[in-house]
């Protein structure tokens, strides 16, 4: 098995200190990166476990981001302060992990175009992508959540759903909502004998022209393009 980590989400929860501690941010470097160092080592053996683990590849800080020239709305709701100590702990992954960084796209996209690249050589069972991010989801991947300690088999049929689904509901994190007010349980009416690509993509389609008219179009690839991960 080939794992793929991302290993953003565990970098920035690293900065954190444990809740029963005062303050939010640990001060120290030596805590965060031994923080890091532990939580990694874990999520590594709880696989090792499971899988013949023969390669690990681990992704972190990707600079640039080409949805920003999309719409300055994308992660423009991200206001809050960052832990002063992330840079450290992204040059100790880079170093210690030999961590990738990708320029002009984001680390969740680099991890998909690693994914695509090694499915398509050794079989889609033979790689894992390691993450909690539910972007992944648009995939018909392996994928685990180290949170819950749950592996995913996502199938074809769920991974279109699950990118078309959000294609309505939107994500809240990075600022992209076009159908505000229709959730999950209107996508899952709404898709309900939806089987296909070609049926899925009709059905948006009809969506957009329903709330944006003459700017169906643009809206429709705008939202594609914030939410798909690229490949490629």
């Amino acid at each position: 098995m080939i794992l793929l980590i991302d290993a953003d989400s565990l970098v920035f929860a690293s900065c954190y200190k444990p809740r029963e501690e005062e303050g939010s941010f640990f001060e120290n470097i030596e805590d965060v990166i031994l923080k890091f160092d532990e939580t990694f080592q874990r999520v590594v053996n709880e696989l090792s476990e499971l899988y013949d683990v023969e390669e690990v590849l681990v992704f972190n800080d990707s600079r640039g981001n080409f949805r920003k020239l999309i719409t300055k709305k994308y992660k423009a709701n991200r206001t809050g302060q960052k832990p002063p100590l992330l840079p450290q702990i992204h040059d100790h992954v880079r170093k210690t992990y030999k961590g990738i960084q990708g320029c002009g796209m984001e680390t969740d996209d680099l991890v998909a175009a690693h994914w695509k690249s090694l499915s398509d050589i050794y079989g889609r069972d033979k790689v894992m992508i390691v993450s909690i991010d539910k972007d992944y989801l648009q995939f018909p991947a392996l994928i685990y959540k180290y949170n819950k300690k749950e592996v995913l088999d996502i199938s074809e049929y769920d991974a279109l759903k699950n990118f078309y689904t959000q294609m309505i509901v939107g994500d809240t994190a990075d600022n992209v909502n076009y159908f505000k007010g229709k959730g999950v349980k209107f996508a899952q009416k709404y898709y309900k004998d939806c089987d296909t690509k070609y049926q899925f993509t009709k059905m948006l389609y009809l969506l957009f022209k329903e709330r944006y008219k003459s700017k169906a179009r643009e809206k429709y690839i705008e939202c594609y393009n914030l939410l798909k991960l690229r490949t490629e």
